[in-house]
């Protein structure tokens, strides 16, 4: 048995050159602990402001990135019961995942039915969790309900064109006109907002407004989805991309003004808001991700879904799957695998 292993780690604040390969021990995992072989692990924006140190739930430096894994069970610690070696298992990580091995608590592990693809498996723990639980557990979609969704094309956003199209929705997908063929393949209707401001376009389809409106952009985007819902419709916030400046810094000023718009525009005009973050969510309850990633493996299985996987790279890539998420342009998830398919 080997007693190093290799593993991305991030030494710093900065630009990719902050990120280094590097050997480490391989320890044996603890009481409670389960280690696993990592098979697949995410790229996300989410890695990126880490690295640009923006982001309240990232460790101290130095530290591995990878939001999500796949992994083969490698070794158990002491009492841990209900795994084998070689089960594949996810969890949410938040970090961790560019790494040949992953040490935690056996119960953040969640097992993986036979059949799935890895990427795809690696798509859902975190783009789809998320995209499920603001559906069905902050805004309660319905069928026949009428939904906008801003960043339609990207990660999170395909996942809740997908899922909504399960649930029975009417949506409309607000985006750029290079991912309007992607967004009415999806179900929606496509809005271009560079057009003229999303509100306007949705009143002249909809003039009393839709119910329910998911935003990931924040900012301006939050008065305008507003502006757009009937008075009692959900707005459902979980990000602030629109608050992040050029350089890569916060734009704190934007993101303020994005919850003044949120908490308080949107009720003033009797509206419902609610602003929706994953990792707080799983630090404050475990259970909601543990009941809802097996349903989605199931949808998967049933192909009710699939993920959109732009590129699946080495495992050990992380560093070029993030210039890849930078240089922007990305249609769906970045994967980082240890047998990635061979070229062609």
């Amino acid at each position: 048995m080997t007693s190093t292993y290799r593993a991305v780690l991030l030494t710093k604040k900065g630009g990719l050159d902050a990120l280094e390969l590097r050997d480490l021990p391989l320890e044996p995992p603890g009481p409670g602990q389960l280690r696993v072989r990592v098979r697949a692990t995410g790229v996300g924006f989410t890695d990126i402001i880490m690295r640009r140190g923006y982001y309240p739930y990232a460790p101290k430096f130095p530290f591995t990135p990878g939001y999500e894994v796949v992994g083969d069970v490698e070794a158990l610690g002491a009492g841990v019961t209900g795994f084998t070696p070689g089960q594949r298992v996810a969890a949410l990580t938040v970090h961790g995942g560019y790494a040949e091995y992953l040490t935690r608590e056996a119960t953040e592990f969640i097992p993986v039915p036979e059949g799935l693809d890895d990427a795809e498996v690696t798509a859902l723990i975190l783009n789809y969790v998320t995209a499920y639980q603001m559906i069905h557990r902050v805004a309660h979609v319905q069928k026949g309900q009428r939904v906008v969704v801003t960043g339609a094309g990207g990660g999170v956003g395909t996942a809740l064109l997908q899922l909504l199209r399960v649930v029975g929705a009417q949506v409309y997908g607000v985006d750029s006109q290079p991912k309007a063929a992607l967004v009415r393949e999806l179900g929606a209707t496509f809005i271009d907002y560079k057009e003229r401001p999303l509100d306007e376009s949705v009143l002249a389809l909809v003039p009393e407004g839709v119910d329910v409106a998911i935003d990931g952009l924040g900012g301006a985007s939050i008065g305008r989805c507003t502006r757009a819902l009937r008075r009692g419709g959900q707005l459902v916030s979980y990000g602030f991309t629109s608050a992040v400046n050029r350089d890569g810094s916060s734009d704190n000023l934007g993101t303020f003004s994005g919850m003044l718009a949120l908490y308080v525009g949107a009720r003033l005009k009797g509206r419902k808001p609610s602003f929706y973050g994953i990792t707080q969510l799983y630090r404050e309850d475990p259970k909601p991700l543990r009941e809802d990633l097996p349903k989605l493996f199931e949808l998967l299985a049933q192909r009710r879904i699939q993920p959109l996987i732009s590129h699946r790279l080495p495992l050990l890539e992380g560093i070029a799957g993030q210039e890849l998420l930078e240089r922007g342009g990305v249609r769906g998830k970045i994967v980082l695998l240890r047998d990635p398919p061979k070229a062609a």
